[in-house]
């Protein structure tokens, strides 16, 4: 147990260097009035959502935690829940509290040259990096520190989980009712530029950059994090006679991979003086994995650890990469299937439309190989010395990959950075050389972007398999004595209503979202054209449009639409466990997992591809802006956005959730279920 000391030092730590680099962003010139005017703007509207989603939010967190109390007679799973979304509310406001100084003081610095800029967005970025990681493994082990017992741990991440769900879907909704309330009325209609001061929702598009992406992304890998991490502890007690460390190694990997982030993103500002901040962001990536695999082998080989569970952790480590890889390859906008989606639009929408939709399918094929081939690796590396370290092997995979996650969410969270700055600089009518670097910026965002959604997916998807094993021991389904595995009868009838009912949940809850997206788009268009129509003067830049208007439209509708999706995702498990079963339950699960993983990589690849085939015909292809095919992968990438910023990553949540909520009640299920 001595060795637990290292883990809330390791998120002390992280804590303390995101303070520092919070300082240091802090600090620099924050531009010219006209830009200080618009990032205060963004400023307002991203904080008052985010209250009013926090108040929203609280009410439902004090009914939950009632819940836990009165199913499980103890305080002790109500109180680990309430902190767990206390917790990650925390990283989430810390990451958008910087981020929207980090913007403007970006689009500032780039007047003094690529260099400059990059170190200001990238920093800002790591802030949120830094606290999402440190807060997650503070409260994971100063709770079991108290408690002794990864079970009530398991009520921090459920608390985590919850609270990131409404988070990313609410935050999805929220920025893409924007996005596309901007574009169909101003490049469509209007053929005036994306981020024009002219166009009313274009604060509004500004905000859900923040909330989406910085708020909704921290959450979402917040929520990962913790859930591997407390997942490997409790499949962990099932070795303690062979060694006890095994139920903390999960912290103390958790540990290490904050110490190689925080080396990693030293190397980040060097690679970034030849000129390519995409190629510094991987050069920090690629530097935070080597040095997580040393340290690993090091903390493996010193606590006395059986080799194979060094192997497991570097086999998630090395599918996680991979993964992003693959996201990068199918969204890049230099690469063939975003070049040759974007020459469909000369065609029409429609040919565009089936394009994207037919790459975002291939998309999935490598990542479900390498995530198949990540947890056999996993299964056999580990399992060498047992099948119970098979087992725990599964669970470490998945946190190997997710203990770089200080680095991969500084890099997705610099993605917005970059991209408001580009817009400020825009709207502040700044200078061309200015725009140039913001802009050079902004399209290494684009990919960062896609490669950590590429890996949030596969990282959920590691973690919801270390989770229904948890579920499997928790719940105590019988192990086959022969192949040493848990069995589940696929002939039980009700096993397959399990299954199906599931495999439903994914495809459900992506239209629901979707659905959301579209009637808040609907009424955010009619707002813009409402304004271009009746305001005197603002087509032609005399008059200022209403920004508060659509800003307030998105808000509301955000939060309207955001509760049914949660609140199904939460109570679905437990309706078919106590109706079914936990062996149905089991089945639910499994459905969840193979769809949810699938229809996330697919929304949010294709999504991607729409986006930069769009950008690749601004950039002057195919007849440029304001053409035919310009138009039509407008439409496409409109299309996308609820696609990769609102229903597919808020899949990752939503199956991550459900395994929680199947895991923390699962033991009540086992006793009185209907038809257990």
């Amino acid at each position: 147990m001595e060795w637990l000391i290292i883990a809330p030092i390791a998120g002390l730590i992280s804590i303390a260097f995101a303070i520092y680099l919070y300082f240091y962003v802090t600090k620099q010139d924050s531009g010219n009035p006209r830009m200080q005017e618009i990032s205060l703007a963004i400023k307002e509207g991203a904080n008052a959502y985010l209250k009013r989603q926090n108040k929203t939010l609280a009410v439902f967190v004090v009914v939950i935690a009632i819940v836990l109390g009165i199913a499980f007679r103890d305080y002790k799973m109500s109180l680990a829940y309430v902190i767990g979304s206390i917790f990650s509310a925390l990283a989430g406001y810390f990451g958008l509290n910087v981020a929207v100084k980090a913007n403007v003081r970006t689009s500032s610095a780039a007047g003094k040259g690529l260099n400059k800029a990059f170190s200001v967005a990238f920093y800002g970025g790591a802030v949120m990096g830094l606290s999402v990681v440190g807060l997650a493994l503070l409260g994971i082990s100063a709770l079991y520190y108290v408690f002794q017992d990864p079970e009530i741990v398991l009520g921090y991440s459920f608390g985590a989980s919850s609270l990131a769900l409404f988070a990313k879907a609410g935050g999805g909704i929220y920025t893409k009712t924007a996005d596309i309330g901007a574009d169909l009325v101003g490049k469509v209609e209007l053929s005036i530029p994306e981020d024009d001061p002219r166009n009313p929702a274009v604060i509004a598009d500004n905000v859900g950059d923040n909330v989406g992406d910085v708020a909704g992304m921290g959450a979402d890998l917040f929520d990962s994090y913790v859930a591997s991490i407390v997942a490997a502890m409790i499949i962990g007690v099932t070795l303690t006679s062979a060694n006890p460390v095994y139920v903390i190694l999960p912290l103390l990997l958790a540990a290490v991979g904050i110490f190689a982030s925080l080396i990693g993103m030293l190397f980040v500002p060097l690679g970034v003086r030849r000129g390519n901040p995409g190629a510094a962001l991987n050069r920090g990536t690629f530097a935070t994995t080597i040095l997580f695999a040393v340290l690993a082998f090091l903390i493996v080989y010193y606590l006395g650890i059986e080799i194979g569970i060094f192997y497991a952790a570097l086999a998630g480590l090395i599918a996680g990469v991979i993964i992003g890889m693959t996201s990068d390859f199918f969204t890049s906008i230099d690469r063939g299937p975003v070049m040759r989606t974007a020459e469909a639009a000369k065609t029409g929408a429609a040919i565009n439309i089936l394009s994207g939709f037919s790459y975002g399918i291939i998309s999935i094929v490598p990542p479900i190989i390498g995530i198949s081939v990540a947890t056999i690796a996993a299964w056999y590396l580990a399992g060498v010395h047992g099948p119970d370290f098979a087992v725990y092997g599964v669970a470490i995979s998945a946190v190997g990959m997710l203990s770089i996650v200080g680095m991969i969410i500084s890099a997705d969270a610099y993605g917005p950075i970059v991209d408001n700055a580009k817009g400020i600089a825009e709207q502040a009518g700044s200078g061309k050389e200015m725009i140039d670097v913001a802009d050079k910026l902004d399209a290494a965002g684009n990919t960062a972007k896609a490669i950590t959604k590429g890996f949030a997916i596969a990282a959920a998807a590691l973690t919801v398999l270390a989770l229904f094993i948890a579920y499997a021991e928790l719940v105590k389904i019988p192990i086959d004595p022969t192949t040493h595995f848990y069995a589940i009868n696929l002939i039980d009838p009700r096993v397959i209503a399990g299954v199906f009912l599931g495999a439903m949940m994914p495809p459900l809850i992506s239209a629901m979202l979707i659905l959301g997206v579209g009637r808040n788009a609907f009424r955010m268009v009619e707002e813009v054209r409402r304004q271009f129509k009746e305001i005197p003067g603002l087509m032609e830049g005399k008059a200022k449009p209403n920004y508060t208007r659509c800003v307030d439209i998105a808000a509301k509708g955000a939060l309207k639409e955001l509760v049914l999706p949660g609140v199904l995702s939460i109570i679905a498990p437990i309706i078919v466990g106590f109706i079914l079963g936990k062996e149905a339950l089991g089945g639910f699960l499994a459905g969840s997992i193979i769809t949810g993983i699938i229809f996330a990589l697919l929304m949010a690849n294709a999504g991607g591809t729409w986006d930069n085939a769009k950008k690749y015909i601004e950039a002057g292809s195919f007849g440029g802006e304001g053409s035919d095919a310009h138009k039509a992968a407008v439409v496409g990438d409109t299309v996308g956005d609820p696609f990769k910023d609102t229903a597919g990553p808020s899949l990752n949540t939503m199956i991550t959730v459900m395994s929680l909520v199947a895991s923390v009640f699962g033991p009540l299920i086992a006793t009185v279920a209907l038809f257990a």
